[in-house]
């Protein structure tokens, strides 16, 4: 079993339509990834897509995948554009993982040291600061 120190929340920098399928074939035939770049991906009407099982590492943020649970959400190329059922999904998927892994901290791509990105386009700690770690 991984010892998951962050779960990290994402966003596709794509239109909300864009489909798991294409993401998938962009990885792939585009970046070359043999993983998937999350866990899981939550699609405009809420849909939860589980990529890559948690005992495996995906490719959502470099230096830190080994340890981290990847969650991205469909959208947010300009702005948080997370539709209510985007948002309801990814805190049930934030609430679960945090119950299995208690001290993992939640975080945006963006939180991470040296990362010059906006994802996932909202604020993550803040957002989810009621499953945050009790130190």
């Amino acid at each position: 079993m991984r010892k998951i120190k962050h779960i990290v929340c994402h966003c596709t920098a794509t239109d909300q339509d864009a489909k798991v399928d294409a993401i998938l074939n962009y990885w792939r035939t585009k970046l070359g990834w043999k993983n998937p770049g999350y866990h899981f991906l939550i699609e405009e009407n809420g849909k939860i897509h589980n990529l890559q099982p948690l005992e495996k590492p995906s490719n959502g943020v470099r230096g830190y995948n080994s340890t981290s649970i990847h969650i991205s959400y469909i959208g947010g190329k300009d702005k948080d554009d997370r539709t209510d059922a985007q948002k309801r999904s990814m805190l049930a998927v934030v609430m679960t993982l945090s119950a299995m892994y208690p001290n993992a901290i939640i975080q945006g791509h963006r939180d991470f040291p040296n990362v010059n990105k906006s994802c996932p386009r909202f604020d993550a700690i803040e957002e989810f600061s009621h499953y945050q770690p009790q130190v």
